[in-house]
């Protein structure tokens, strides 16, 4: 799907209409094999390294606003040019307080949601400062639903929600573009004349691939229509090429893959491989819920890419990273169940 919804414009901008399934099957080959790696890795070692890793994270985070390091582009600071490889921390910081928040939350502690409430406000600070408010719900959402899962107070949840949906007002209201996005996605009920130019062309998308779709490489929106059409946007493509059936599929492998996520989570055999299976899951599933909400006009648009599917090496990377992370507690939760049948036999 990458090369179908990127051959036009890879060509227009590149001369080469395979340049962009070139590059992301480099990442592929690299996420494969870094899950790989992290399959065979005790996910014990990161309980030791939780506070590194998240402290390096954030000085990477912080690394997008250093001339000459980090790169501006599309008006957002959100990458790190290093020479072989553009990153963008935002995702590193996605897995590392998912990291973090899991070891720091597997023992009980008494009066930590001040101290949870000031970390998350530094790292969406840095987040949304880029600014990436999309990427900073995503991180918003994942370390509620860790925190939760730890055990957190309802009474601490209740006062926090008001707060963070005047904030969300807040932040909305002052940044234009996301004021026209908000404008537009409460207008496209009535008329298209009042709709965004990318949502209209994500309508189109979705309405010309009906049941069936028009056909595999057959999409007419990428002839530079739709925007964004192989990040954010390629669902669009997707919809439109293999119809409500394919998308139907997709979505049911995504539904089978969290799934058995929860399902690992809640079978590991200790705190931290439970919040941590639990808090991957999570951000992986708020991102695919996000994306394909924004992409059939059920919430504003948002910077979310589709996770595994979209453009992005980064992403891909650390995506398939966290789910080598989440086979490795799968397999010692197994090891020791098959163990503990043994001992018992014994």
């Amino acid at each position: 799907m990458i090369y179908n919804a990127s051959s036009i414009i890879a060509f227009r901008d590149f001369g080469d209409k395979f340049h962009y399934f070139r590059e992301q099957l480099v990442w592929m080959l690299l996420g494969y094999t870094a899950l790989l790696v992290f399959s065979f890795i005790d996910y014990h070692l990161f309980y030791k390294l939780a506070l590194p890793i998240l402290i390096t994270a954030i000085i990477v985070l912080i690394g997008v606003f250093i001339p000459g390091l980090g790169v501006y582009a599309l008006g957002a600071h959100r990458w790190i040019n290093l020479q072989f490889f553009v990153l963008q921390p935002a995702e590193l910081v996605k897995l590392s307080l998912a990291i973090y928040l899991s070891a720091w939350f597997s023992h009980k502690e008494k009066e930590r949601f001040l101290a949870f409430c000031l970390l998350l406000g530094l790292v969406m600070l840095l987040v949304m400062l880029q600014p990436d408010m999309g990427t900073a719900s995503v991180i918003l959402f994942e370390a509620l639903i860790v925190y939760f899962l730890s055990g957190g107070s309802i009474k601490q949840f209740a006062l926090l929600i008001p707060a963070l949906g005047i904030i969300g007002v807040f932040l909305v209201s002052i940044a234009p573009y996301r004021l026209g996005r908000v404008t537009a996605f409460l207008n496209v009920g009535k008329s298209l004349d009042t709709t965004s130019y990318h949502v209209k062309q994500i309508l189109i998308s979705l309405g010309a691939g009906g049941i069936f779709g028009v056909g595999l490489g057959n999409s007419l929106q990428k002839y530079e229509y739709l925007p964004e059409n192989v990040t954010d946007s390629i669902f669009a493509i997707i919809a439109e090429e293999v119809g409500f059936i394919g998308s139907l599929i997709l979505i049911l492998v995504f539904l089978a893959v969290l799934w058995r996520g929860l399902f690992i989570s809640m079978q590991a055999k200790d705190m931290f491989g439970k919040l941590l299976a639990g808090s991957i899951i999570s951000f992986l599933g708020i991102q695919i819920v996000i994306n394909l909400a924004a992409m059939t006009a059920l919430i504003p648009l948002t910077g979310i890419p589709l996770p595994f599917i979209s453009y992005g090496g980064s992403a891909l990377i650390i995506d398939l990273s966290a789910i080598g992370i989440v086979l490795n507690i799968a397999k010692q939760g197994s090891l020791a169940k098959h163990s503990g049948k043994r001992g018992s036999s014994r």
